[in-house]
C-alpha cells in the first residue's frame, strides 16, 4: 500500500504540473543536465582535464581522510562525534566482511572498507544542493566495479590455482546438467561487473533525477508548488536512506563475491 500510494502521489504531481505549468516552465524541466560532466578550467575536457568529476572524488577522498584520521587522532577513551562515527563504520565493516567472507576475508578488510567509505561519503556528498554526484557516473562505478572484479579473480586463482574453476562446475546438480550450468555460471560470473556498476549508478542517478524533476514543478507551479515541496521532502529523505543501502550492498556484495574466490567449492 505505501509503494501504491506513492506512485499515486507521484503521478498526481506529474498530472498537476502537466496542466498548470506553463509551456515555457515545462520544457525548462532538464532532469539530466546535473550530470554534466564540465571541465573546471576552460571549455575543453581530455582524459587529464580536470573535472567536476575529479572535484568532488577529491572532496570526497578528503571527507573520509577527515573522518577516518582527523577524526580519530585524538584516540580519545570516552570519543567524541567525529570517532564515534568512525568507530561504528570500523565495527561494521569489519563484523561484515568477518560474517560474509569469513576469518580468511579479513586480510582484505582495508581495501573492503575503503570501497564502502568513498561510496557512502560520494552518495552522502551528492546530497547537498548544487554538487555533483560521482556515484551517477557509469564510468566511476564501472572502475570500481572492475577493480573488485580483477581482484576477486586474482585472489581466486592464486590461492586455488585451476580449483577456482570448480566454482562454475555445479556438482549437486545431474551430470547431464553440469556443463550447461557451467555456461550459465560462467556467463554469470563475467556479467557480475556489470551488474555490480550500473545497480548503484542507475538507482543514484534515478533518485537525484526525480529530484529534480519535482524541483521544476515547484518552480513552475506557482500557488500549487506546495505539492512538490511535499514530494521533494520525502523523495530527499528517501534519498538519504538509499545513499546509505546502496554503498552498503555494493559491499556486502564485494565480500560476497570475495567469499566465492576464497572458497569455491562452497
Amino acid at each position: 500500500m505505501g509503494k501504491i500510494f506513492f506512485f499515486a502521489a507521484l503521478a498526481l504531481v506529474v498530472v498537476s504540473g502537466l496542466i498548470f505549468a506553463p509551456a515555457e516552465a515545462k520544457l525548462a524541466i532538464h532532469p539530466m543536465d546535473q550530470f554534466q560532466v564540465s571541465a573546471l578550467f576552460g571549455d575543453h575536457i581530455s582524459w587529464y582535464t580536470p573535472t567536476n568529476v575529479t572535484l568532488w572524488m577529491a572532496l570526497a577522498v578528503a571527507a573520509v581522510f577527515a573522518l577516518l584520521v582527523l577524526g580519530s587522532s585524538r584516540r580519545a577513551i570516552v570519543p567524541g562525534r567525529a570517532q564515534s562515527v568512525a568507530e561504528l563504520a570500523y565495527g561494521f565493516i569489519y563484523k561484515m566482511v568477518e560474517d560474509v567472507a569469513g576469518k580468511d576475508g579479513v586480510k582484505f578488510f582495508p581495501y573492503i572498507m575503503t570501497l564502502f567509505m568513498f561510496i557512502v561519503m560520494a552518495n552522502f556528498l551528492g546530497l547537498i544542493p548544487g554538487s555533483f554526484t560521482t556515484t551517477s557516473h557509469i564510468a566511476v562505478t564501472a572502475v570500481l566495479a572492475a577493480l573488485v572484479f580483477v581482484t576477486v579473480t586474482v585472489v581466486g586463482f592464486v590461492k586455488n590455482g585451476v580449483g577456482f574453476l570448480g566454482l562454475f562446475w555445479v556438482s549437486s546438480a545431474p551430470l547431464a546438467l553440469r556443463p550447461i550450468l557451467a555456461i550459465i555460471e560462467l556467463i554469470s560470473y563475467f556479467v557480475r561487473p556489470v551488474s555490480h556498476s550500473i545497480r548503484l549508478a542507475g538507482n543514484v542517478m534515478a533518485g537525484h533525477a526525480v529530484l529534480k524533476v519535482f524541483a521544476g514543478f515547484a518552480a513552475a507551479l506557482g500557488m500549487f508548488s506546495f505539492l512538490p515541496i511535499f514530494a521533494i521532502t520525502a523523495v530527499y529523505a528517501l534519498e538519504v536512506l538509499v545513499a546509505f543501502i546502496q554503498a552498503y550492498v555494493f559491499t556486502i556484495l564485494t565480500c560476497v563475491y570475495l567469499k566465492d574466490a576464497l572458497h569455491p567449492s562452497h
